[in-house]
């Protein structure tokens, strides 16, 4: 018997219970990460067992994800960065240099309306929208 992997499957149970922002905001990845540690009280840090390589035009694009864990209950960050080298990890959303990613149980009840716009108050932020998963036309290339 051959099991056979669904990536559809996949992509749907990675994305339960999940909450996704599109960040517009055209700084360097780790200055960013920086005044979201200094300004939210948060501690994001780069995460490279879980980067993303995509193959496109026979060469490999890589995108940081960088991840805090919240201590007290089960949401998890991620932060994306949407370009690499012209590449897009979301092609669909290529005005978005970031997408952040909560992940876990409390993920839904999680004060996004807050948390958007203490990030708006980020220098070199100038946008950040709630993006609906059903929408994302790539979203297997979020999975990690």
């Amino acid at each position: 018997m051959k099991l056979v992997l669904d990536p559809r499957e996949m992509t749907d149970c990675f994305f339960a219970e999940t909450r996704l922002l599109g960040i517009m905001a055209p700084i360097k990845d780790y200055q960013f990460c920086w005044q979201l540690n200094h300004k939210l009280g948060i501690d994001f840090r780069i995460n490279n067992e879980i980067e993303i390589q995509l193959t496109k035009k026979k060469r490999n694009y890589f995108f940081a994800i960088y991840q805090y864990c919240e201590p007290y209950n089960s949401v998890e960050h991620y932060l994306y960065n949407n370009q690499f080298d012209g590449e897009y990890l979301l092609p669909e959303f290529r005005h978005l240099d970031f997408l952040w990613l909560l992940k876990g149980d409390d993920a839904e009840t999680t004060q996004l309306d807050h948390l958007v716009h203490s990030i708006k108050q980020i220098r070199g932020v100038q946008l950040v929208t709630e993006l609906n998963n059903e929408k994302i036309r790539n979203k297997e290339h979020l999975v990690f």
